[in-house]
């Protein structure tokens, strides 16, 4: 069960908004809600957990309980982890709409350990396995599938999002990698998100000892990975998420000022919206 202390504006919010072509709201995390002008909704990566503590401590509040959403065409998952499928969090979004969860094998071998049909009361059709190269369509919402680097997962995607000649891409954690290189070769990326941090004693999941912790990308990868993939407008994640390895998403200024890309940072905090121009 998860609660929030924010109610439920942000969703009313959300179904309230027409957007003038894409738009993307950030639910902290790696979390993001994409809507389309014709009303299709997305969720990306949505976790709405607390964490394991002491080992892993939320530090951003849970934007909404599940419970309360009431438009949802498709969640997808970029990989395995508890902060990217997460049954609590996804599942009952998936029982209250038509919405279909996409993702990778191992991903999908998380819900079914933990018994999502059986729990939530979904049917074999709710779930899709997708592979890299997939084209997936939502509505008038096209879904490239595509790899990603990401070494702390076992079978990580990223997604490119294309509508109405607007584009965002979500890359998990992945860091640079040549898969990076060949999809900023391929398409122009309007608005990307990438997830930062940085270094930190987090304590072993067996012995509960702090050990040095290094997750996600470091100031000089994520915008390597920004160039690897000529990014218009990058937006840094996860680095609000957990105690011990949240970061300053400013200091990337001081990174991307001689690089060609990207062009801008947009600095997003939980609960805000970009629009993709």
């Amino acid at each position: 069960m998860t609660h929030s202390d924010w109610g439920d504006w942000l969703l009313r919010e959300i179904e309230a908004t027409v957007p003038e072509s894409l738009s993307v709201w950030y639910l902290g995390c790696n979390g993001f809600v994409v809507k389309a002008n014709d009303g299709t909704t997305i969720f990306i990566d949505p976790y709405l957990g607390t964490g394991d503590p002491p080992r892993t401590v939320r530090m951003i509040p849970v934007p909404f309980d599940p419970t309360d959403v009431q438009v949802a065409d498709a969640v997808v998952a970029t990989h395995e982890h508890t902060d990217h499928v997460h049954g609590p969090s996804q599942g009952p979004i998936l029982k209250a709409t038509d919405a279909r969860f996409y993702a990778p094998d191992d991903s999908l071998a998380v819900t079914e350990r933990e018994g999502w049909q059986e729990t939530y009361d979904l049917t074999d059709a709710v779930f899709e396995q997708v592979y890299e190269g997939d084209t997936v369509e939502i509505g008038p919402v096209t879904v490239h599938v595509e790899p990603a680097n990401d070494p702390d997962a076992t079978h990580p995607v990223s997604y490119l999002i294309e509508h109405d000649g607007k584009t965002f891409f979500h890359g998990g954690d992945a860091r640079p990698s040549d898969a990076f290189e060949s999809i900023g070769s391929t398409y122009d990326i309007d608005l990307g998100a990438l997830a930062f941090g940085t270094i930190g004693m987090i304590p072993d999941k067996e012995t509960g000892e702090p050990v040095r912790t290094r997750w996600y990308n470091d100031e000089n990868e994520i915008i390597e990975a920004a160039e690897q993939l000529q990014l218009d407008r990058l937006i840094p994640t996860h680095w609000d998420m957990w105690r011990g390895l949240t970061a300053d998403p400013t200091t990337l200024e001081h990174h991307r000022y001689t690089m060609a890309y990207p062009r801008r940072l947009e600095i997003c905090r939980i609960g805000d919206r970009v629009q993709i121009e």
